[in-house]
């Protein structure tokens, strides 16, 4: 059964939200990235705190450029094509391909693949299957 495991935050101050999560809630760091995101979790959900996206992201999303809030949530699913195929049935619309699926991590970097989806009211949804590092 596919589960969500996978939450995404656009924000202008990545740090600063992350900090914000992390004093909070308790939150661990799992890494950052060089664009500046920020990568948290609680050891069972993928907290991600991005940029804002602009109008040249494919997954720019339903609220549009410069949004701050919950952008977009994953599903870590068993089969990715199958997931795929039920998305298509259900009118949802695909806004990424599958490139990447052989991509070499960084050593110690867990491996994540994620395909990106839209459902009817533009809200953006990931579904991967190898899923997120939640840090163990």
């Amino acid at each position: 059964m596919p589960r969500i495991k996978h939450i995404a935050l656009t924000t202008q101050d990545p740090a600063k939200t992350a900090a914000f999560y992390k004093e909070a809630f308790g939150m661990r760091e799992i890494r950052r990235n060089p664009r500046g995101a920020v990568f948290l979790t609680d050891g069972y959900i993928n907290l991600a705190i991005l940029n804002f996206k602009t109008e040249k992201d494919a997954d720019v999303g339903a609220h549009g450029a410069n949004f701050s809030g919950i952008h977009h949530f994953g599903f870590e699913v068993e089969d990715l094509d199958a997931a795929a195929d039920k998305l298509e049935q259900a009118a949802g619309e695909q806004l990424t391909e599958k490139d990447g699926l052989d991509m070499e991590m960084a050593a110690g970097s867990h491996r994540n693949f994620e395909m990106k989806w839209a459902g009817p009211d533009g809200v953006v949804i990931d579904i991967s299957h190898t899923g997120w590092d939640n840090g163990t």
